[in-house]
């Protein structure tokens, strides 16, 4: 299990997360951005902050923080998550101030989802999205995923989106790889 890979995309390292992550994460927990995640005083933000980052010990995928590979700017977090309360795992993202409408989340949830399915950590992936979160459906809805009415969602009234599975590579007859 362990910790986070390091994943590589044209404009972010999806890395590992570090101590020093945790005053921008309880920033933006405590601020406006969170509304529709639920705010945090900084002290249950460290409860969620060590639970998200715990995942990677106790089931082998997680979060990662979003750095920006120009100069190292910790722009946000992409995770797989399946918190106890959660009935299926979930593809999450949040960008910090400034940093949004330029295709990072989209960038980074990409790289994420398809490390998921690659590694065949998950049967099915959803995202939990509060409804007045515009930004976040039209996201969910860019990476393919659709809206699952009769899917349980982890708050009342949140939305279920689920995401594809990808179609496994076609083999050649000569293939001994199976799926």
């Amino acid at each position: 299990m362990g910790t986070a890979p390091t994943l590589d995309t044209p404009r972010l390292l999806l890395r590992p997360h570090q101590r020093s992550d945790f005053d921008d994460y309880a920033k933006m927990f405590a601020s406006e951005r969170a509304l529709h995640m639920g705010q945090l005083g900084r002290r249950q933000a460290w409860y969620s902050y060590a639970a998200e980052v715990g995942h990677w010990a106790l089931l082998g995928f997680g979060p990662w923080a979003l750095e920006l590979k120009e100069n190292k700017a910790l722009v946000g977090q992409v995770a797989i998550l399946w918190h106890a309360h959660f009935p299926e795992p979930e593809l999450g993202w949040f960008l910090f101030e400034g940093h949004e409408g330029k295709g990072l989340a989209f960038e980074a949830a990409t790289a994420a989802r398809d490390w998921a399915f690659e590694n065949e950590m998950m049967g099915s992936l959803v995202s939990y999205i509060d409804p007045a979160n515009h930004r976040s459906i039209a996201l969910a809805e860019r990476l393919g995923a659709t809206l699952d009415p009769k899917a349980n969602a982890t708050d009342q009234g949140d939305l279920v989106y689920r995401h594809p599975i990808p179609s496994p590579p076609a083999r050649s007859p000569h293939t001994s790889t199976s799926w």
